[in-house]
């Protein structure tokens, strides 16, 4: 029986990485005889996140461009040239059937070398406005995978193919009881518990406004599940207690949904797609410092259903205690959003993806 060989890059951020994951563990599960290779940013969190989930990865020289003026950003040529010549030998030696990208840097010269070799290849795009590795992408790949209508401004029509964002298996919560979550994270299971998500890399003005209104949410009895991020733990360890658990990156992300009666979150597509699954209110924060403000947009997709609620973080001293007052103190209003959202969901969007590709191999 003949090996099927996927090729997936994908990275930066968690919301590149996971769908890539969740594909490839489709892949796996779905065909007998495969081998699955990564590529990704050297020294980005693909390195790792990758290897514990048990597939290889190669990584490549390859950043973007920082909007402020960074000496690093003169060996953005150069980058790309060694990563567009290293692509092609991964590619040769590896000898994909099918190449995927998920997004982020690494993602455009594994593409764009393969599409040039002829072999076939496919992008998904998580979010409603499309990252510029994507856009430039779509020229020359065969398939598009969205999750947002009217992606024909962004896309060649006649590739896309409407699916919904690949979502981590593990992300079912539907196994697991709420007391086994909030003894995973040693919480009481007599107070309600706020989840706090910043990203897998954090987000400075979240923890600066949790940390200046723990009173405000101690005094609602609230205890805290707080992923604080990476670069910002050693800021904020020292306010762990029993009711305020502080993590730099949750991996048990079932187990926190299912603790979780509230929930805090960025507005990255990923996380999006999980919420809907997970089915909890939500309050947006979404980041400011992403292209033509795309979370935002995100957010605003939910929000425009009145399944969740936003606050941009402008305005986070002025409205958001207003708001969360809402969600926290009306069962009925809590229990609205909660279902709203769930309506969104999209769980068989991985399942899609894959089942196109084999369609396209046969």
């Amino acid at each position: 029986m003949k090996q099927s060989r996927f090729l997936i890059s994908g990275g930066g951020t968690g919301g590149h990485i996971y769908p890539a994951i969740a594909i490839a563990d489709e892949l796996s599960t779905r065909i007998e005889n495969n081998k699955v290779l990564f590529v990704g940013s050297s020294n980005r969190m693909e390195m790792q996140k990758v290897p514990d989930h048990g597939y290889d990865i190669i990584g490549l020289w390859i950043s973007g461009i920082k909007r402020k003026l960074y000496f690093s950003n003169l060996l953005i040529p150069l980058k790309i040239i060694s990563s567009v010549i290293k692509s092609y030998f991964i590619i040769k030696k590896f000898k994909p059937d099918f190449v995927i990208g998920t997004g982020g840097f690494a993602s455009g010269p594994v593409l764009y070398v393969a599409s040039k070799l002829k072999i076939p290849t496919l992008i998904q795009e998580q979010n409603s406005y499309p990252g510029v590795t994507n856009r430039i992408l779509s020229k020359s790949v065969d398939h598009i995978c969205v999750s947002y209508s009217k992606m024909e401004k962004y896309f060649p029509k006649s590739k896309l193919l409407f699916t919904g964002n690949p979502v981590r298996k593990e992300i079912c919560i539907s196994k697991i009881t709420k007391e086994l979550s909030l003894d995973f994270f040693n919480l009481n299971h007599n107070k309600r518990t706020l989840l706090v998500l910043g990203g897998s890399l954090g987000a400075l003005k979240i923890n600066e406004f949790i940390e200046l209104n723990l009173n405000y949410f101690k005094k609602l009895d609230l205890q805290i599940l707080w992923q604080c991020g990476n670069n910002y733990i050693n800021k904020y360890k020292f306010l762990e207690s029993d009711i305020i658990k502080v993590k730099p990156f949750i991996k048990k992300m079932n187990y926190a949904y299912k603790a979780a009666d509230f929930i805090i979150s960025r507005a990255g597509a990923s996380v999006i797609s999980e919420l809907c699954i997970v089915g909890k209110p939500v309050i947006f924060i979404p980041s400011p410092n992403v292209s033509e403000d795309h979370q935002t947009k995100n957010a605003m997709s939910l929000v425009g259903l009145n399944s969740a609620e936003i606050v941009k973080e402008k305005d986070l001293n002025i409205k958001f205690n207003q708001v969360f007052d809402k969600i926290f103190s009306c069962e009925e209003y809590s229990l609205k959003l909660s279902n709203s959202i769930k309506k969104n969901e999209r769980p068989r969007a991985t399942y899609d993806i894959v089942n196109h590709i084999i369609k396209f191999l046969k």
